[in-house]
């Protein structure tokens, strides 16, 4: 008797340890976007003539995407597909590799705006480019908002 709850018990715990590793990775990679989204507010700001150009801001927003984007590919295991409120499309696992380049070319857009942006005319004509990778990204890959 004492085998068979022993052995249960190894049963049950077994998918509980892969739901919480799942939920922690999924946390972080919100983390990750949720760290995105706050860097491109203030550059979003800045394009909108909403707010003065800051080029200390714009260079922190760089190197955040540049150190989130080189993260992201490797937080979407196939076993975080669902749990904590995902937006994750199931698309992304069938189309790994294309999600995956996708971070490639944010990193490497992130990489070339901090080579080329020193003011507000070049910040004007180069972080569009940066956050072009966001929009496609989301379309194909993130839930729609409600």
């Amino acid at each position: 008797m004492l085998r068979a709850v022993l052995i249960a018990a190894t049963l049950l715990a077994v998918p509980a340890a892969a739901i919480a590793q799942n939920s922690a990775i999924i946390k972080e990679r919100q983390a990750n976007f949720k760290a995105l989204g706050d860097a491109a507010k203030p550059t979003g700001a800045m394009l909108k003539g909403e707010a003065d150009f800051d080029l200390a801001a714009v260079k922190n927003a760089i190197k955040v995407f540049q150190e989130k984007a080189a993260l992201q590919p490797k937080l979407f295991p196939d076993d975080s597909k669902e749990g904590e409120k995902t937006e994750a499309l199931p698309v992304i696992w069938e189309n790994k590799a294309d999600f995956e380049e996708r971070f490639v070319k944010l990193a490497a857009a992130a990489k070339a705006a901090d080579a080329s942006i020193t003011d507000a005319d070049t910040f004007e004509a180069e972080w569009p480019k940066v956050m072009g990778n966001c929009g496609g990204c989301h379309k194909k890959y993130r839930k729609p908002k409600d």
